[in-house]
C-alpha cells in the first residue's frame, strides 16, 4: 500500500523520539528542520543526540520508555533496535490520535519519513512507500543538485507579494506568469 503524501504543520505539536542512537540522531535532524517541540527518551543516549538536544534546547530524558507515555504526545518516532517496543508503542497509541513512525518497520507506522530537499519555503519530498529508501535518497540527491540557486529568494518575493496584492484572478495570473518565467529561465536548457 502506498502512503498518502501530506505536509504536516508541526507548530504546537508535541513530538516524542524514543531512542538515542545513530538512527534516532538521523530522524532528529530531520525533525529539527520543522520543529523544536521534541522530547527524547532513551536508556542510552549517543553523543550526536546529546549535542543536538543541547544545541536546540530539547527535553532529553535519559531513561527507559515508560508504558503508555506515547499517548501524551501528538507524534511519536520510535528509533530503537527493540521490535517489541515498536509494537508496544504502536498498540498503545491506537485508541488516541497519535501518529507513530516505527523506524525500519512499516507494520507499526502511520507515516514514514520521506527523503526531502528543503530550501527556504520549498520542501520537495520523495518516497517509495518504504520499498527502497536508498532509491528515494538518490533521486533526492539528483534533484537537489539540479535546483538552481535563488529558489528561496524567489519564494520570499512571492510570499511578500501574496500579502501585498489583493486576492483574485489578476493576482493568480501574475503569480502563474512569474512562476512559469522562473522555471523556464532556471530549469529548462
Amino acid at each position: 500500500m502506498s502512503y498518502f503524501p501530506a505536509f504536516l504543520q508541526l507548530e504546537g505539536k508535541k513530538i516524542l523520539l524514543v531512542g538515542g542512537g545513530a538512527i534516532a540522531a538521523e530522524k532528529l535532524e530531520k525533525l529539527l528542520d520543522f520543529s523544536k517541540e521534541i522530547t527524547i527518551v532513551a536508556r542510552e543516549v549517543g553523543e550526536e543526540v546529546q549535542h543536538l538536544a543541547k544545541d536546540h534546547c530539547l527535553t532529553l530524558l535519559p531513561r527507559p520508555y515508560r508504558e503508555r507515555e506515547a499517548r501524551l504526545y501528538d507524534i511519536v518516532v520510535v528509533a530503537t533496535d527493540t521490535v517489541e517496543l515498536h509494537r508496544q508503542i504502536f498498540e498503545e497509541t491506537r485508541s488516541g490520535r497519535v501518529l507513530v513512525n516505527s523506524v525500519d518497520d512499516t507494520r507499526y507506522c502511520d507515516f514514514i519519513f520521506p527523503s526531502y530537499v528543503k530550501q527556504g519555503d520549498l520542501t520537495v519530498a520523495f518516497s517509495t512507500s518504504g520499498a527502497s529508501p536508498a532509491f528515494a535518497k538518490h533521486i533526492r540527491r539528483w534533484f537537489e543538485e539540479s535546483l538552481p540557486e535563488g529558489v528561496d529568494t524567489f519564494l520570499d518575493q512571492m510570499k511578500a507579494l501574496r500579502s501585498e496584492l489583493p486576492k483574485g484572478k489578476e493576482r493568480m495570473k501574475r503569480f502563474d506568469r512569474m512562476a512559469r518565467e522562473f522555471v523556464e529561465k532556471h530549469f529548462r536548457s
